[in-house]
């Protein structure tokens, strides 16, 4: 709980730095990459960084948590940092890190608010950060301690036992631990962090859900070639499609993610859309095989049936459960497709069950438009559960 003083100084203070948050977010990226080079290269995704996409979530968690703080205090957004806390853990990051981070966060604070910077502004602030870091810090050991490793030490060698392509732009990945040792359980709509090393030397990260259920010695990753649409492609999906084949070997982290089924006895809705059908995937293998009864809806939408990645599973995979039905959306599809199922997205015609819980996964506009929709049929928001893949920005365009 944020101290009295510290919480009337912000409370005055936040439409100035919520103002400035994007600027102050910008210098401290500037500045922390210039003292560490060596996160830039091997630890923080290059492509969010060149497109802002990093600094807008950035600015967005700080932003949320300090009003989180003012209008709530006696609550927590336990939600947004938990999802912060599952992605640190999967890049293994560390309690002396948020120290590097302090350093340069407030040396930018203080050089973008300049004279209102004052000494009671920075101590409040630094209260802020230390209340969001702490919990965090906190959040993060937990789940080092349910995956049995020390702090940050998340890597092990995989070995690709094959990989088979799913659409022009869509490849799966079988792997299976190098050292022959069990592979790490995890809950179904989870990820792995994948590092790969580039051909100028860096090291960089990306996050994949896993595509399969638990229960086998192998694991998936199922990886969409990214498309710069005027920026440079996606380096790493590239590097994975290009040169990755059976045989090779990848560093791949613990699972973690916060996507995971948390009423699986309730009736379910799992919307995705583009290759956010993975997380569902796995889902759906699992509700197979556990014997789910209660009622499923699935929901997709893609550009084409031939875009639709894993197509034939999705839908095999939701005709094993004995109440469930899936609705594919296209926005190009083939000659006698429902024309109701044309398009975007629309659960107009869809029916949704009371007590439905909702999974979603997508990109950030379908994912709004469909929790509209859900909230309009009655779903509760709190049964509302979602995953970006990249950074959060639903929380920096709230």
């Amino acid at each position: 709980m944020l101290s009295e003083p510290s919480t009337a100084t912000v409370r005055a203070t936040l439409p100035a730095v919520g103002a400035a948050i994007g600027d102050i977010a910008d210098l401290f990226y500037r500045k922390l990459f210039d003292a560490h080079p060596e996160l830039l290269r091997d630890l923080f995704n290059r492509g969010n960084q060149a497109s802002g996409a990093q600094r807008q979530a950035l600015a967005g968690s700080i932003a949320a948590f300090a009003t989180q703080l003012v209008e709530h205090p006696d609550t927590r957004p336990d939600v947004m940092l938990g999802r912060i806390a599952h992605k640190h853990a999967s890049l293994g990051i560390t309690a002396a890190q948020y120290d590097v981070v302090h350093t340069h966060l407030f040396a930018a604070i203080a050089e973008v608010l300049g004279d209102a910077a004052t000494p009671e502004v920075a101590a409040a602030w630094d209260e802020v950060y230390w209340l969001m870091a702490n919990a965090l810090i906190a959040i993060e050991e937990r789940l080092y301690a349910q995956q049995g490793v020390l702090a940050g030490d998340v890597w092990r060698d995989w070995e690709v036992v094959s990989r088979a392509t799913e659409t022009a732009d869509v490849v799966t990945f079988q792997l299976r631990p190098a050292d022959g040792a069990p592979a790490p359980g995890f809950h179904p709509g989870q990820y792995v962090s994948v590092q790969i090393e580039l051909p100028d030397g860096a090291r960089q990260i990306r996050q994949y859900s896993l595509s399969s259920a638990p229960g086998s010695p192998l694991r998936s990753i199922t990886v969409k070639r990214v498309h710069g649409d005027g920026s440079p492609d996606g380096e790493v999906s590239r590097q994975l499609h290009d040169r990755v084949r059976a045989g090779d070997r990848l560093r791949v982290s613990a699972p973690y993610g916060d996507l995971v089924l948390k009423s699986p006895d309730a009736p379910l809705l799992l919307a995705s859309a583009g290759i956010g059908c993975t997380p569902m995937l796995s889902m759906l293998e699992h509700l197979a095989s556990d014997g789910h009864r209660a009622p499923v809806t699935v929901v997709h939408g893609d550009r084409s049936p031939d875009d639709h990645a894993m197509r034939t599973d999705h839908a095999l995979l939701t005709g094993k459960l004995p109440d469930a039905t899936a609705h594919f959306w296209y926005e190009n599809p083939e000659p006698g497709h429902p024309a109701n199922r044309t398009g975007l997205v629309d659960l107009t015609g869809v029916v949704i069950p009371s007590g439905t819980h909702a999974y979603l996964c997508g990109p950030l506009p379908f994912m709004r438009s469909v929790r509209t929709q859900l909230l309009a049929k009655g779903v509760p928001s709190a049964d509302i559960h979602y995953e970006v893949f990249g950074p959060d920005l639903w929380l920096a365009t709230a």
